[in-house]
């Protein structure tokens, strides 16, 4: 009876080992689905919506040039809406619960050269980020970005 029992568990374990290997969906670090260059979908500023790609009556329009490119493992290129570009570098803290631009030149209004996001979601297609500390150039307010590869 013993051995019995132990051979169903035994049994058990290895179905349970299969199911979980055969997962078709493998996770691919934030790293690695980060690595990409951005272009914004739409972008909400303190909740309300400024910018949709491809809307006509976008209250930020130049949003239509916002690029954040991470393609280097460690430096970044982002062209702001005001299509002002600034170089830097970029880690991502935690388990991709975080992203952080530093050393960024010339530094953003009020930002010491650094830009902090919470990564809300990450998926293949899309990234959503939230801006931790307000944006001097929306008038100080939380943005928040919906990107996808460009």
């Amino acid at each position: 009876m013993r051995k019995k029992s132990t051979l169903r568990l035994l049994v058990g374990l290895l179905m349970m080992a299969l199911v979980i290997s055969c997962n078709d969906h493998p996770e691919i670090p934030s790293s690695r689905r980060l690595r990409k260059v951005f272009v914004a979908k739409s972008v909400d500023e303190n909740g309300a919506t400024v910018f949709t790609r491809g809307g006509t009556g976008n209250i930020r329009p130049g949003y239509g040039t916002f690029r954040l490119d991470l393609t280097d493992p460690k430096n970044v290129v982002l062209r702001d809406f005001d299509a002002n570009t600034f170089t830097g570098q970029y880690v991502i803290q935690g388990t991709g619960a975080k992203l952080i631009l530093s050393n960024l030149t010339p530094a953003p209004s009020g930002t010491n050269g650094t830009i902090e996001f919470v990564v809300n979601s990450l998926t293949d297609t899309e990234v959503v980020l939230t801006r931790t500390s307000v944006s001097q150039k929306t008038g100080g307010l939380i943005v928040k970005y919906t990107l996808i590869p460009q």
